[in-house]
Formats: C-alpha cells, sequence, structure tokens
C-alpha cells in the first residue's frame, strides 16, 4: 500500500482524524465552523494523498487538486479555490493568498497530542520522508534536525505556530519556497 494511501487511513491525514483537528484549529482561529461546507472542505482537502507513493515529493504536492475538484464539483470555484490553497505551495504557485483552510490545516499540527502523531506517522512510515526533509534547510526558520523525532517535533510545532501567527492576517508568505516545478500545470 502507498504512503498516501496509509496516511489517509490511518497516518497523519487519517480520514476520520485529522479533520478534526482541522476543525478544532478552525474553531480556535474563527469559531465554531457552523457551515456544511467547511467540514466538507476538512474532510476532503487531503483526499488527493490517496494513491500517491510519497507525501512531499512532486507527485504528493498536488495532492490538494483531487479535494478541490470535488469542492468545485459541489459548492462551486470559491470552494475548490478554498480547498486548492490550502496549500501554501498551491498559493504560492498561483499568487493567491492560502485560504483560512490553510492556517487552520497547519495549526491542526499544534492540537494533534503528539503521541497520536507520532504513532500515526510511525504506522504509515511517513516518519521516514518527514525526517529525511526535516534535514534540508534553506531557511532562518528551520534547523536541520538529525533524525531526532523528538527535536523534529518539537520545532515543527513551534514553526507552524510561528508561520499561522505571522501570516493569519495576510502577511506575505516570505517563509514557503517553491519546491517542485511539477506543481506548475
Amino acid at each position: 500500500m502507498k504512503t498516501g494511501t496509509k496516511s489517509i487511513l490511518f497516518g497523519v491525514h487519517c480520514f476520520f482524524l485529522h479533520p478534526l483537528f482541522v476543525a478544532y484549529s478552525w474553531k480556535k482561529l474563527y469559531g465554531f465552523p457552523y457551515d456544511l461546507r467547511l467540514w466538507m472542505a476538512f474532510f476532503l482537502h487531503d483526499f488527493g494523498y490517496i494513491g500517491k507513493n510519497m507525501m512531499d515529493d512532486a507527485v504528493g504536492e498536488t495532492h490538494p487538486e483531487f479535494g478541490a475538484k470535488i469542492m468545485t464539483f459541489l459548492f462551486g470555484k470559491k470552494w475548490g479555490d478554498f480547498t486548492l490553497f490550502h496549500s501554501r505551495y498551491y498559493a504560492k504557485k498561483y499568487n493567491a493568498e492560502p485560504s483560512k483552510l490553510c492556517f487552520a490545516d497547519k495549526l491542526s499540527f499544534v492540537y494533534t497530542p503528539k503521541w497520536l502523531y507520532m504513532l500515526s506517522a510511525e504506522l504509515s512510515g511517513e516518519i521516514n520522508e518527514y525526517l529525511q526533509n526535516a534535514q534540508k534547510s534553506d531557511s532562518k526558520h528551520w534547523t536541520p534536525t538529525n533524525f531526532d523525532k523528538d527535536k523534529w517535533h518539537s520545532q515543527l510545532k513551534q514553526y507552524m505556530l510561528d508561520w499561522v501567527q505571522t501570516h493569519k492576517d495576510g502577511a506575505e508568505d516570505t517563509w514557503t519556497k517553491k519546491r517542485h516545478e511539477s506543481c506548475d500545470k
């Protein structure tokens, strides 16, 4: 089974857990999400990981497209874009602001209990890719973690808090770098 599929079934993007932490983060940022379309976006935004070999390679980075297509079909372009731009990379590609879903999604990492996140990441195998990626640093906002899981988790938690705090009110995202040209169509 491919890593992306495992992530959706029982990994860090688990279809019955991750959306709840996104909803909780939304509540913390914007108030309770009464709109059914928000709940649909919470559940669909990462479904494009299904069938992906990796999470953060050029193919895995296209994961927002699937949920965005469903949301566009169901609720129109505005909601499709809302879902598509939960990805900082897609927002940057299209010179758009990240959607509010992006901020709730990133903050969900902070509210997911460490033990649950790490267990999910281990079960799905995602942790290996994440730790490998954590060794790369071209930013003043990240220090390579030397494959130390606790250090990685702690640093990523702080990074997500800082990124959301810095950008949620519309500040230009100078932290996110374009990684894969295949994100360009």
